[in-house]
């Protein structure tokens, strides 16, 4: 334990809190602890698990996406089309082409970046405001219910009776979002793109003096965290069987808070994995709590407002850097 406070401080203290809490929650509430309600927290978690592990990269990369849940609801809307244009598809097609359109609308992002030298708040704002706003237009807000019987149908990877005759099951989404994360992992701790990326994150000027091409870490950091958003609106509609325009808006700042919590710094250079998903369960547990015992769900709106202002005061002024050239965050004040 003590190794792992000196090695990763901020892992350890989010698993201390996370026991705590559980504890605390365990204890007011008889359903809390149960294998019941851990399925459903990890199948409910799962997409913004797999949203976090994509926006932890672009985080690291001294960048920050709020666009990826409209993006994702665009690839949901797009897929429909795109699999009826196929025959239907299947799932190894799903994945292709929700992971390819989110992609793409992540490198529309890093383009707009690099070529107009603006920070990637400002850039994502206004690409989620875009995108929405073309969505609500070609849709209409329709609701779409007629989709692939793949995609709708529910399937079960774990499943376990318990000694009152409840189920628990583990789902579809939760084994996408155990792949993604370790994909993540894989990328940002085993290849020399992530250490180019914790680089150019951390010193963007001093990184590109070395050779870390500004346009590449861009692409692939805004790439990663578009196809990640691709990736789960394909698993949400997975979960709730149909494809509604607004249904994901607002839960970007529940995953940016997870991610924060989590370790990565608004500014970049820090970052982990390990980080991330705590941060993505103490926020999710923290809202099945506050249900289960009957707080309003406007308590837990405060908690993540909170936690994103203290992230942002206490980001040692990393996040007001002026632009470097072609790299959508800012660089160190004079």
């Amino acid at each position: 334990m003590r190794n792992l406070l000196r090695s990763h401080p901020t892992e350890a203290r989010l698993l201390v809190v996370l026991v705590a809490l559980c504890a605390g929650l365990g204890i007011g509430s008889d359903q809390f602890l149960t294998l019941g309600n851990a399925a459903s927290l990890l199948n409910n978690s799962s997409v913004n698990l797999i949203w976090a592990v994509g926006l932890l990269v672009v985080l690291i990369a001294g960048g920050i996406d709020i666009s990826f849940a409209v993006a994702a609801s665009v690839v949901q809307y797009l897929c429909v089309y795109a699999f009826a244009g196929l025959g239907g598809g299947n799932w190894l097609i799903g994945f292709l082409v929700a992971g390819a359109l989110g992609a793409g609308l992540g490198f529309v992002n890093a383009g707009l970046i690099h070529g107009f030298r603006v920070i990637s708040i400002v850039i994502t704002i206004a690409t989620f405001n875009a995108y929405f706003g073309l969505l609500m237009f070609f849709t209409s807000g329709r609701f779409l219910y007629d989709l692939p019987g793949w995609w709708s149908r529910r399937i079960i990877i774990v499943e376990h009776q318990s000694a009152d005759g409840r189920w628990a099951e583990l789902t579809l989404p939760v084994a996408v979002m155990l792949v993604c994360v370790i994909a993540t992992w894989a990328l940002i701790n085993r290849t020399s793109t992530g250490r180019q990326l914790y680089a150019f994150g951390d010193n963007p000027e001093g990184a590109r003096r070395a050779g870390v091409k500004v346009a590449t870490m861009q692409f692939i950091a805004f790439g990663w965290c578009g196809m990640m958003a691709g990736i789960g609106g394909l698993m949400q509609v997975n979960i709730t069987r149909e494809v509604v325009p607004n249904a994901l808006i607002g839960r970007e700042l529940d995953v940016l808070a997870a991610v924060v919590l989590g370790g990565a710094r608004l500014g970049g250079g820090r970052g982990s994995v390990l980080g991330c998903v705590l941060g993505v369960m103490l926020v999710a547990i923290t809202q099945n709590g506050l249900n289960l015992l009957g707080v309003s769900p406007y308590a837990f709106k405060m908690i993540v407002g909170a936690t994103i202002l203290i992230a942002i005061s206490t980001a040692s002024l990393r996040f007001g850097r002026a632009p470097v050239r072609g790299h959508g965050t800012a660089r160190k004040g004079h």
